[in-house]
Order: structure tokens, then C-alpha cells, then sequence
């Protein structure tokens, strides 16, 4: 056989794949359609599906955990119950990371928990979702934070600590840091209170010894000492309804309340009728009426003319 004859049937056994390779379909031919057919046509399975080098897997030793990570303690039963789980049914979501260059490895943005269940479970990869892109410190901090609130993984100490970081390095307020996060402002005030307190009752909070809503109204106490006596009410623990108790204890009694209502009339003239505890409707009727007697009294009088 020549060597043209050769080169000829080598073409004749691939031509189809290289028309197919440009975009040409057999099928368009082979049915009496001269015209030829664009390929290739998707599935309908693979509509709007795409490679991604964002997602991969690696080794898990070549993964590290990030050492300012908010999250400090992790339950070892829980991570029992998520190792069996991976054993079992896989790894259903990526962890995020992010290359380090002093260390060497891919650290860990968030799913720490689920890097040690996968180490506890003797798997040798784990599925990733890489972060390319430079991340700054406040960046990863406030990712770390999100995810770990949307799965009430923090503590509350922890919560505030970060909170307080985040704060600090961006020169922010709570409505600033509460509208970052996408949380009610008034978590982050009621966060940051326990701050306020000793350290040993930040330790009782952080054990779950004493509730974060108490520990918020403890720290509205004047003085160590007494957030120490109010939270040791009766020789042990203090419910949230005790620590406010010794709040109001505190302040003293309440005040009473004072009655103020404010009249204008058409040409601009601002009455005011006041007294320092509170008061109906029918007795401001009435010392507006005893007013306008008194203003009677000095007209016939001549007083103020």
C-alpha cells in the first residue's frame, strides 16, 4: 500500500471525530440534509453546568487549620457522629481555604469542624473550595463569623471577642458591624456586655454555667463585686430573671412617672401642661380650665398688661 493510501484511510477512520470536533454532526448528512449540523448539543442534564478549578480535592494533611480562628473548642461526640456520617455517606459540602505561604498548605476560611471529623475518620482527601483571591484578616474574620452564627457553633464569648476584633480593626460601631453581618444590632450590644464582666464569670458564660442573657444582665452592675454576689444569688447559679432582679435592686426604686401633654393652636401658641406623677386626660381638662380662670382673674386685674 502507497503511502497516500495510507494517510487516506487513517483520514476516512477519524474524519468523523475531527467534523464532530469542529462542531459538525454526522447525523445532518446521513438523514439527506446536506446541511450540516452543529454539535455538540447538551443534555439537558448538563445545561448551565460548568468545569471549575474553584473546586477540588487534596490531601488533608496537606490542609491546616487557621490559628485565629473565632471557634476555639469543638464537641469530640459531635465529631464522632460527623467522622461515622463521612464514612458513611461522603463529604456533602467543600471546606474553604485559602493558600498560606509561611505555612506552606492550604489554611482553613471556614469548615474546620468537618476537616477534623475527616481526619478523625482516617480519610486520606477532603473536597475543597479554593479562595484564589487575597483575603485580608477582617475578610476572613467576618466569614468565619458568618458561617459560624448561621450554625449557632460559637460561644458567647467567643462571639463577642470577635465581634470587639472586628470592631477594633475597622474603626466600626455596632450598627456598622450589625449591618456587615446581616444581624439585629442589638445582638451585638448585648454581645460585647459580656465583656464587661470578671473574667472567671466570662468562664462560667463560656461552660454554659451561666446563661448569656444573665451574664447581659449582670453586666449592667456597678462593680466586680457585685456582678460576683448577684451571680452566686442562693449559693449557686442565677436565672436571667434573678440577675434582673438584682439590677433593679440596684438602681433603686423606680421613679414615678410624670404627666406631660403639650396644646398648639392655629396662630403658633404652645401650652404646656405638666406635673410629676401621672395624670388623666379629665385633670389636665381640669388645670386647663383653673389656668384659663387664673388668666381671667389677671386680665380683670390688669396684672401683665
Amino acid at each position: 500500500m502507497s503511502k497516500a493510501a495510507s494517510t487516506r484511510n487513517v483520514l476516512g477512520e477519524i474524519g468523523g471525530h475531527l467534523r464532530e470536533s469542529v462542531g459538525v454532526r454526522e447525523e445532518g448528512v446521513a438523514s439527506g440534509n446536506t446541511a450540516p449540523r452543529l454539535s455538540p448539543v447538551a443534555s439537558l442534564r448538563d445545561v448551565g453546568r460548568r468545569p471549575n478549578r474553584k473546586f477540588g480535592r487534596v490531601a488533608v494533611d496537606r490542609v491546616v487549620p487557621d490559628p485565629e480562628q473565632p471557634r476555639t473548642e469543638f464537641d469530640p461526640d459531635e465529631l464522632e457522629r460527623l467522622a461515622e456520617s463521612l464514612k458513611d455517606r461522603g463529604q456533602l459540602a467543600p471546606v474553604r481555604v485559602r493558600w498560606s505561604e509561611p505555612a506552606g498548605a492550604w489554611m482553613l476560611i471556614s469548615g474546620e469542624r468537618r476537616w477534623r471529623a475527616t481526619r478523625a475518620a482516617g480519610l486520606p482527601e477532603i473536597d475543597c473550595y479554593f479562595h484564589d483571591d487575597g483575603l485580608s484578616r477582617t475578610e476572613i474574620l467576618e466569614e468565619q463569623l458568618v458561617e459560624n452564627m448561621l450554625r449557632s457553633d460559637l460561644k458567647p464569648v467567643e462571639e463577642a471577642r470577635s465581634f470587639e476584633e472586628l470592631m477594633a480593626a475597622n474603626g466600626w460601631g455596632t450598627r456598622e458591624l450589625a449591618r456587615r453581618l446581616r444581624v439585629n444590632p442589638s445582638r451585638v450590644s448585648r454581645a460585647l456586655a459580656l465583656l464587661k464582666l470578671p473574667e472567671d464569670l466570662r468562664r462560667r458564660v463560656e461552660a454554659g454555667e451561666l446563661s448569656a442573657r444573665a451574664g447581659y444582665e449582670l453586666s449592667k452592675l456597678d462593680g466586680e463585686d457585685a456582678q460576683r454576689s448577684a451571680a452566686n444569688a442562693d449559693g449557686g447559679g442565677v436565672t436571667h430573671e434573678q440577675a434582673a432582679e438584682a439590677v433593679r435592686r440596684q438602681s433603686g426604686p423606680a421613679k414615678p412617672r410624670g404627666t406631660r401633654q403639650r396644646f398648639q393652636t392655629e396662630d403658633g401658641w404652645r401650652v404646656t401642661v405638666s406635673r410629676g406623677r401621672s395624670g388623666t386626660l379629665d385633670e389636665v381638662a381640669e388645670a386647663l380650665r383653673q389656668a384659663m380662670e387664673e388668666v381671667q382673674l389677671r386680665l380683670d386685674s390688669g396684672v401683665g398688661d
